[in-house]
């Protein structure tokens, strides 16, 4: 495999930084107090001036007021509670993270704190947001589709909000999995790599003996789930083409062999928020020297 120790480092270090769960906020809907994996919250909070507690797309604060925490699985530092009245969507507070575990002790709400005189009738009015959120249906069939293993959860079942403004525009109930008649499953995220790895084995390969494809892939499965695109995952800008690859044309073998290997699959489609969206699946092969191969994919 081609890499460098400074890669290594990187990815051990960010590994170690994002891995770790985070817990949801909560909103309050018909009586139920549901999970949900949306930072409406954090998308106002990052337009303030002086909030340098950034890390990637979530903020390294830790606590309420930016000291350094030691809950690993809130790094926001904060959770949310929202709630949808009268066609609306409000923040009704924010409170510390994990406070909602003492049952013998009131959380304490910092929504003064933070959003000073826009609070109003102890609620502030979310006209920030335009999009959808989600939270998952009530149901013993329902199940997580996918994971990021840090927040974001895609459940089978799901109430979609459709908001403009922070106005109620939709409410629906989605089914994010589409079975197409012919497609492959997918339900499972882990079972996707072999069977990519299968279809890589059984292509009639070529050239083995003069070019080594061994490497890493990224294959991105479209809305429609077919393969849209294949990557090699450590080498996409042509300054890693040029320094690692002896040739561009042994590079470009590799990138199209996989391709048509994957060309006339089918998978069953995916949904986030009730619409089709792509995903990414790695996998990582190896190539003997009697031509066989080997799938090293964690």
């Amino acid at each position: 495999m081609k890499c460098t120790l400074t890669a290594i480092f990187t990815f051990l270090i960010l590994t170690n930084l994002i891995a770790s769960p985070q817990v949801p906020d909560y909103i309050i809907y018909k009586n139920d107090t549901i999970p949900t994996y949306n930072l409406l919250v954090e998308q106002y909070l990052q337009t303030r001036n002086g909030d340098n507690g950034r890390l990637f797309d979530l903020s390294f604060r830790n606590s309420i007021d930016g000291r350094l925490g030691n809950s690993m699985n809130c790094w926001r530092g904060y959770q949310a509670m929202y709630k949808i009245e009268k066609d609306s969507l409000f923040l009704i507070a924010i409170i510390e993270c994990h406070s909602l575990e003492n049952k013998n002790q009131k959380p304490t709400n910092y929504i003064k704190k933070i959003f000073g005189d826009k609070v109003k009738s102890d609620k502030v009015f979310i006209n920030w947001y335009s999009g959808n959120i989600s939270f998952p249906e009530k149901s013993k069939e329902n199940k997580i589709l996918r994971w990021d293993g840090v927040f974001e959860r895609v459940f089978l079942y799901e109430t979609t909000i459709k908001i403009k403004n922070g106005n109620i525009i939709k409410v629906s109930n989605e089914e994010n999995y589409i079975d197409l008649e012919n497609g492959i499953d997918r339900m499972e995220k882990d079972s996707i790599s072999n069977i990519l790895f299968d279809h890589i084995k059984s292509y009639k390969w070529t050239k083995l003996d003069k070019i080594d494809c061994g490497e890493s892939y990224t294959i991105v499965i479209g809305a429609n789930g077919k393969i849209s695109d294949v990557l090699l995952t450590d080498y996409q800008t042509e300054e890693q083409i040029e320094k690692y690859w002896d040739t561009k044309r042994e590079y470009n073998f590799c990138l199209k062999s996989v391709e048509k290997a994957l060309s006339e699959l089918q998978f069953d489609i995916i949904k986030r928020k009730g619409k089709p969206i792509k995903e990414k699946v790695f996998i990582e092969l190896w190539f003997n020297e009697d031509g066989t191969m080997e799938n090293w994919t964690d």
